[in-house]
């Protein structure tokens, strides 16, 4: 089988460690810059050329596009699928995922757990958002935010406030979300593959601060999940269409709660601590997958 890694960073954890368990599967693997990458967009033959050659060979697709060129990877990536290329995880998929706002109606839609979030254009409902949200403390949020950046916990009504006035200011987009104090600055991290969580962690933020991402300078440790919060991040990862994700839940006292779904999850922090082989988890997927698309096409299915 041959597989393209659709990576900006040859030499990221994540990147090397899915090139590695493909190496040992016995594929063949190359890593492909998106940016480096230009489409013909012709009537019957998408093709996706890159430096001198046309890449016409791949049996699949890994994406791993970070947030800053999420536009174009996606362009990119959306032309390998439209010559039938398959792809762990569709550029809709990505889109989608990556649009926080969206991301909330579209798993709000399908009844999953979620903190209590509001969203506004007009100054005149700033104090509706605090109170929807029932009131201070609570979280704001950046649209386009990523690894907890662009996230400011507002410990008070007038706090609160300011935050929302400064970036109306900067023509920012935002969220405001209930403040979910019981789980006491730690989140579950669900890495689901297919159908399965594949691993988990927990991820504790340092003292003090409320956020639990491991790049704020939080720290993993091994969690054992339960049934509600196992099928609460399948089902979100399947409410988004990826078939790999990064599943955040919160421990409310109302269950499980979504924070995020990530669509390019890292495998360091998960791997280290839970000790399993999520890298080999994803390869296998591809795997099925491929072996379940040249099925179909030898019966006519596809």
């Amino acid at each position: 089988m041959k597989l393209c890694i659709l990576s900006r960073g040859p030499k990221l954890y994540s990147t090397m460690r899915l090139v590695e368990e493909a190496k040992n599967a016995g594929h063949d693997v190359e890593i492909v810059d998106p940016l480096k990458c230009w489409v013909n967009i012709a009537s019957a033959k998408p093709r996706v050329h890159y430096k001198d050659e046309v890449l016409d060979y791949y049996d699949a697709v890994i994406p791993r596009i970070g947030q800053s060129v999420t536009f174009y990877g996606t362009a990119i990536l959306r032309q390998f699928e439209m010559s039938g290329v398959f792809a762990t995880n569709t550029s809709v998929a990505i889109s989608r995922s990556r649009d926080k706002l969206r991301s909330l109606q579209i798993l709000s839609k399908k009844g999953l757990g979620l903190p209590v979030t509001g969203f506004a254009h007009s100054t005149k409902m700033t104090n509706n958002l605090i109170d929807a949200v029932g009131g201070a403390p609570c979280v704001i949020k950046m649209l386009e935010g990523t690894q907890g950046k662009g996230v400011v916990l507002a410990d008070n009504e007038k706090a609160a406030e300011s935050v929302i006035d400064l970036l109306r200011g900067l023509n920012a987009h935002f969220l405001v979300q209930e403040f979910v104090s019981e789980a006491k600055g730690a989140d579950i991290r669900c890495f689901v593959v297919g159908d399965r969580v594949v691993a988990s962690m927990k991820r504790q933020g340092k003292p003090g601060e409320f956020r639990s991402n491991l790049h704020q300078g939080g720290h993993g440790e091994r969690v054992k999940i339960t049934k509600e919060e196992r099928r609460t991040a399948v089902e979100a990862a399947k409410a988004m269409g990826l078939n790999v994700a990064g599943v955040d839940i919160l421990r409310s006292n109302h269950g499980p709660s979504i924070m995020e779904v990530n669509s390019s999850p890292g495998l360091e922090g998960i791997e280290r601590v839970s000790e399993i082989n999520v890298a080999k988890k994803v390869i296998e997927f591809v795997e099925r997958a491929v072996r379940e698309k040249r099925t179909n096409r030898t019966r006519g299915e596809g």
